[in-house]
């Protein structure tokens, strides 16, 4: 036997004021209080428990993230590399490109917050990979407005040799006094 749409929404319209009914009957049994002392003690320890569930899954998503990364860039092949400001009066970076052994693995376009940041002493991660130990390029390029406020794409390039382990390289944009120009350097840390 089969009840249209209809007829069916109809049949279940009493049900749907069931719960208002209820509660509506509480609080003239309880004289307007939904919640009495007792009722209160379970939700209270039901909280607390929910609140350490969520504790303990904050603490699980962590261990698995540092799992994770454990597992796609293990130590001994490792290799990460950092974009750091000094100062910034004769550059302002639009963007950076990061090539190695010729193929480009990063390339990113800063906001005027990223570079506010950076130069308030922020690092910026470019690149976290993997590299097999020996001799390898890596080739940074920098675009942005240089002295004067014209366009500026500079270039800088360092080989390094690397050891069995992890290996940091920072790329650094310093301002030269003296020259009255921007420099790029790569700095390899042990």
């Amino acid at each position: 036997m089969r009840m249209n749409a209809g007829k069916a929404a109809n049949a279940a319209a009493p049900f749907r004021r069931v719960p208002l009914i209820l509660a509506a009957l509480a609080l003239s049994v309880s004289g307007g209080v939904m919640a009495t002392d007792a009722a209160e003690t379970p939700l209270a320890g039901l909280d607390e428990e929910v609140q350490s569930v969520k504790q303990d899954a904050l603490a699980l998503n962590r261990d698995l993230f540092l799992l994770e990364e454990e597992l796609l860039f293990p130590a001994n092949t490792q290799v990460a590399v950092y974009l750091s400001m000094d100062v910034g009066q004769f550059f302002g970076l639009d963007g950076v490109e990061v090539s190695i052994d010729g193929k480009r693995v990063s390339k990113f376009l800063y906001t005027e917050r990223e570079v506010d940041a950076l130069h308030r002493g922020g690092v910026h991660r470019l690149y976290l990979g993997n590299l097999k130990a020996g001799e390898h390029e890596l080739v940074g390029v920098f675009t942005g407005r240089g002295p004067q406020g014209r366009d500026y794409r500079r270039a800088t390039s360092v080989t390094f040799e690397k050891p069995l382990g992890s290996q940091f390289v920072e790329l650094v944009i310093t301002d030269s006094m003296a020259r009255q120009q921007p420099e790029f350097m790569v700095k390899i840390w042990e």
